[in-house]
């Protein structure tokens, strides 16, 4: 948590990077707003800082109607942390204590809930409970804002568990009842089970070369890009969807064709990872930019982004299908496994057609069907028989240390595999691929040493955002 000055400095100069960071609550109104809110800068004796809006209406502050603090992009700290309260803040953002309360959340993190609670409490202002509710009454206004459901089918579909609840939480947020919100919005009828919506980010974004990296990627059938929007599918909570993603000005477009509108929360949170969009480009820049190797780079697109992804299974699997193949023969052999092993969609929307076949049915599947090596075979086998039996898991919520001993034990993934998928599937912002061609070739075009030994000790200086300048040095190429 930064100190009260820089909040308030943050505040007086109505600094759009710090939105989603902190929340400044006004004593003598009783509501919170984003840092870069345009009412009149309250007293500094007047205002209260917070690290989540769940703290500030704990602390019994409402959401501004004028600026909406909660559309604003998610910390850029709990990308960063490895830690406890890190991991909690992802699973809980990916919905989990709706799906599986705070006893699924602390067993899938392995402590207690007491401690959970404590650890939340202390560092975030609030506990799991608090954090799950205030996500839900921003599904809850996005739909009833965008959407023209019925009113208790909102209600079910952001996670609430009784109507009563619902309007109650919708009183204490936004100061109005549900009716009231939608009265004021200009809802549309939308096409059944489609809902767009925008997905804010921090200035500077650099979508082009993002969306580009990952649309060079596109496995047929599951993904499509068109050079304007990525289409793809993902595999949720409650069923399955279509996710269109569409630069626009000052946030990313996205319409998600849901097959249940309960995996709406779940759905854009992973949209948002594999856009990377709560990260804050300018410190980023900061560390990046005062490299004299580097400075060229990040001045010709300060803001990129590190590609993630919506399905760390997926993006695993991949990466052993890429071991030692150019990009295009690691995405002709997913195909074939799409069509051998994928699931087929019962609503294809554009060329997106299957889900990526899960760990369990490639863990399954007859070696013969496998059009790969015999090595590269028995990796992925050991890969997905260990994913589909639980010994790893790749979400939101994985302990990247932990995660990474496990995947090198496994016979034929080696310190490159577990680099890429720290980087793509775990959304880890310090990786970097020191035995990389590709970042070989990049340093000896900057007239630096590309062994393996002299790049990783150049490497050490880019720490934090080393994944950050791994992605420029691989897109300087």
């Amino acid at each position: 948590m930064l100190d009260h000055e820089t909040c308030y400095r943050a505040v007086s100069s109505r600094d759009a990077r710090f939105d989603g960071a902190f929340f400044t609550a006004v004593t003598s109104t009783g509501i919170y707003c984003r840092p870069s809110c345009p009412a009149l800068t309250p007293k500094r004796s007047n205002v209260r800082f917070y690290p989540t809006a769940a703290a500030a209406q704990q602390a019994g502050f409402r959401a501004c109607k004028r600026c909406r603090p909660d559309a604003t992009p998610g910390s850029p700290e709990w990308n960063l942390r490895a830690d406890l309260v890190g991991r909690a803040m992802r699973l809980i953002a990916d919905g989990v204590v709706d799906r599986d309360g705070v006893a699924g959340l602390a067993a899938r993190l392995g402590y207690s809930e007491r401690h959970l609670n404590r650890q939340l409490a202390a560092e975030v202002g609030a506990g799991p409970i608090a954090l799950a509710r205030a996500q839900r009454a921003q599904t809850a206004r996005i739909l009833l804002e965008t959407t023209d459901l019925a009113v208790s089918t909102v209600a079910f579909a952001a996670g609430f568990a009784s109507i009563r609840q619902f309007n109650d939480t919708i009183r204490g947020v936004f100061a109005s009842t549900p009716s009231d919100l939608r009265r004021r919005a200009e809802t549309k009828p939308a096409t059944p089970g489609a809902l767009t919506l925008r997905l804010p980010h921090r200035a500077p974004f650099d979508p082009a070369s993002l969306l580009r990296f990952i649309g060079a990627r596109a496995v047929p059938g599951i993904e499509v890009w068109d050079g304007t929007a990525y289409r793809r599918s993902l595999r949720l909570p409650h069923g399955t969807a279509i996710a269109e993603l569409r630069p626009g000005d000052g946030h990313v477009s996205c319409t998600m064709h849901l097959a249940d509108v309960r995996d709406l929360a779940a759905g854009v949170q992973r949209c948002r990872r594999l856009l990377d969009l709560d990260a804050d480009p300018v410190a980023v820049a900061e560390i990046l930019g005062a490299d004299p190797l580097l400075r060229s780079l990040v001045d010709r697109s300060p803001g990129r982004r590190v590609p993630g992804h919506v399905d760390g299974d997926e993006l695993a699997v991949r990466a052993v299908l890429g071991q030692q193949v150019s990009v295009v023969g690691a995405r002709t052999i997913a195909g074939r496994l799409v069509t051998r092993y994928g699931k087929p969609l019962t609503a294809p929307v554009d060329g997106v057609t299957h889900l990526f076949p899960d760990a369990a049915t490639l863990a399954e599947a007859d070696p013969a069907d496998l059009p790969m090596p015999a090595a590269r075979k028995r990796a992925l086998h050991a890969l997905t028989t260990s994913l589909a039996n639980g010994d790893i898991v790749l979400d939101a919520g994985a302990a990247r240390d932990d995660v990474e001993r496990s995947l090198l034990a496994l016979p034929g993934i080696g310190p490159w595999t577990t680099a890429y998928i720290r980087l793509r599937a775990l959304s880890d912002p310090d990786v970097f691929m020191a035995t990389d061609l590709g970042v070989r070739k990049a340093l000896l075009n900057l007239g630096q040493p590309g062994d393996p030994k002299s790049a990783a000790a150049l490497a050490e200086r880019w720490r934090p955002w080393r994944s950050y300048a791994l992605i420029h040095l691989w897109e300087s190429l």
